[in-house]
């Protein structure tokens, strides 16, 4: 099967007067259609610039190589006029902060009317009809009324469901969402991971979602992929990090999360120390400073491994976390 999304060797460097930040280092994966892929990680660990570098939306001062295939066209060496075709209309992508993604200055339908005149060439009747047809469809309630409001007349929540509704608008290929249950309650949370389950089904989209929460990853994601210090540590299915996590980092993390399997009177654990500064990367595996099982071999940068089907690790130790 032909992937839908495959990143090769990508590498994201931006330029600050403090000096060069590593952002993303190496990185390489794939989504298929019909499947929904989970990117964690810590915050500052390069899940969202991954995807960012791949769709051309970095900022002045950053610059990506490798390759980014989608399709059959090459991302990363497309022009802007390329990559305005694919972005809104074959891959979708919902931002962490709706408050900075909506114009202010625009009502809810003339934002999301604007991108089916454009994308689908409908005419403003249709698309109406449309935008309305997806806001209903992720639950704005009194959606007929809300369209012609502006995003500060929403609370958090609901603009959040508006750009996930706006994502939707054209049936993409590609869904990528990133921390798209921020602003919601668990109850809300549920809803919209529903609505974009509902959505893999029916129109076989790949998603991928990027997210802290590894409790939204089990409800939605077949695999997950779990990034440090801007490098892919470990890859499996979501049984196989869940319950047989073989990087430290992911066993940390695990650990530092409320589950409801969790013994009675067991304390989460935090994971003690910092992430490293991204301009001054250590020496060697990037998390060996905060590792409780490091050896004097991890001053070496461990290599990405294969130590199972579709299963990735990037540690020195041949046993478990």
């Amino acid at each position: 099967m032909a992937h839908v999304l495959r990143i090769r060797d990508l590498n994201t460097r931006f330029d600050t007067p403090e000096g060069e930040v590593a952002a993303v280092n190496d990185v390489s994966l794939h989504v298929d259609a019909g499947e929904s892929l989970g990117i964690v990680g810590e915050s500052g660990s390069g899940k969202s610039q991954v995807f960012m570098s791949a769709l051309g939306l970095l900022a002045k001062n950053g610059r990506a190589r490798g390759h980014v295939d989608f399709h059959g066209i090459d991302l990363l060496s497309s022009s802007n006029e390329e990559l305005n075709r694919v972005r809104g209309a074959r891959i979708g992508m919902i931002f962490q902060d709706p408050m900075t993604s909506l114009n202010p200055y625009l009502t809810v339908a003339t934002q999301m009317t604007e991108v089916l005149v454009e994308h689908r060439g409908l005419d403003s009747e249709a698309a109406r009809a449309a935008a309305l047809r997806y806001l209903e469809m992720v639950e704005v309630p009194e959606a007929g009324k809300r369209l012609d409001q502006y995003p500060h007349e929403f609370s958090g929540g609901m603009r959040q469901r508006v750009m996930i509704a706006m994502a939707l608008l054209c049936e993409p290929e590609l869904l990528i969402a990133d921390e798209p249950t921020t602003a919601l309650d668990v109850t809300v949370q549920a809803a919209i991971l529903e609505v974009l389950a509902d959505v893999k089904r029916r129109l076989d989209t790949a998603i991928i979602l990027i997210t802290h929460d590894l409790g939204v990853v089990a409800g939605l994601c077949e695999r997950v992929i779990v990034m440090y210090a801007g490098r892919v540590v470990e890859q499996g299915t979501v049984e196989e990090i869940f319950y047989a996590p073989q990087h430290p980092y992911t066993l940390a993390l695990l650990n530092s999360m409320p589950r409801a399997d969790r013994g009675a009177g067991q304390e989460l654990q935090a994971i003690p120390g910092q992430p490293p500064n991204l301009q001054r990367l250590p020496p060697g595996c990037a998390y060996r400073e905060r590792c409780p099982v490091a050896e004097a071999r991890c001053i070496e940068v461990p290599a990405l491994r294969e130590i199972g089907a579709g299963r990735l690790k990037a540690c020195h130790r041949e046993q478990p976390a």
